[in-house]
């Protein structure tokens, strides 16, 4: 019996692009050169892309009350934990094993896009999104970002809208 050929992503793209294509959303992708020793992946992002940090989201995969969740927040700032847990009606949040968030989320850290991801997870998106037409997140690769409208990325992994970062 012969095996079936695996899928192929659409022209080499991320399973966020591919998401994203699929969904029929309009994006930008933006690829630069990762540099392994800088200090933050999004600022090198921001800094590469001579975007505002404050544009340039990071995915962060936390643990709250046993489910892993998604935060999307600033590059500029952090993630307050105890505001996460708020916004899905949990009662504790802790950052998740990267481990454990990279096999979920079928993503390597610092890679981590809140688009498709391997399993769904909650999602919360940092309310600073609205005030800009286009944000910047992860495109599921070191190297590579997406740019898109806040309410797509919301509404693309049906994220709820919250003041979950702190600069």
């Amino acid at each position: 019996m012969a095996k079936k050929p695996k899928k192929q992503q659409q022209s080499g793209g991320t399973p966020a692009t591919v998401a994203l294509t699929a969904a029929g959303v309009e994006f930008t992708v933006h690829a630069y050169d990762h540099d392994p020793a800088h200090p933050s992946y999004g600022e090198e992002a921001a800094e590469a892309m001579g975007v505002s940090p404050d544009r340039v989201f990071k995915t962060l995969v936390a643990d709250v009350d046993g489910t892993l969740t998604v935060a999307v927040v600033p590059v500029a700032g952090s993630l307050d934990l105890k505001a996460l847990a708020a916004a899905v009606g949990g009662k504790r949040a802790a950052m998740a094993d990267p481990t454990l968030a990279e096999r979920t989320t079928g993503y390597v850290r610092g890679g981590i896009s809140p688009l498709g991801q391997r399993k769904r997870l909650p999602t919360v998106l940092d309310d600073s999104a609205e005030a800009h037409a286009t944000i910047c997140v992860s495109a599921g690769r070191r190297g590579l970002e997406v740019e898109l409208s806040p309410t797509d990325l919301a509404d693309l992994t049906k994220a709820v809208l919250a003041p979950v970062g702190r600069a």
